[in-house]
């Protein structure tokens, strides 16, 4: 019997990781269930080489932010899918999780204006909208 690596126990196979609308589905579902609103999915695969998608929510303060990005994190982690990197502090007012094909932007509402995300991207696809 060969010896397994820690990124064999870890690392989800290709053949096992979520086509980026599941990853995305399961995102919005985890954010919405810690009261993240203004949810938006854009499809943004022809606009940029950078990601597919991009998920944009607001959280009330740093503790909500922290939370949601949590729930987000313990749900695509069950599935396999955890983040590869997670940028920004809750208290500075946003936090970005990548999960390569999705980009997730949790933002307090004056960090969310502030970088307006929304007008960059105008002319991305809306997907989903959730208040």
């Amino acid at each position: 019997m060969g010896t397994m690596c820690y990124n064999d126990i870890i690392k989800p196979k290709e053949h096992d990781r979520l086509e980026p609308q599941e990853l995305a589905r399961a995102i919005i579902e985890a954010i919405y269930d810690r009261r993240g609103f203004n949810i938006l999915l854009l499809d943004i695969h022809s606009l940029s080489a950078v990601a597919d998608y991009f998920v944009i929510s607001s959280g009330n303060n740093p503790l909500h932010i922290r939370a949601i990005a949590q729930e987000v994190g313990e749900k695509t982690g069950a599935l396999g899918q955890g983040p590869f990197r997670v940028e920004g502090e809750a208290e500075a007012g946003w936090m970005v999780m990548d999960y390569g094909s999705i980009v997730v932007h949790i933002f307090a509402p004056a960090q969310r204006a502030y970088y307006d995300l929304e007008g960059l991207w105008e002319e991305a696809p809306l997907v989903v909208s959730l208040q």
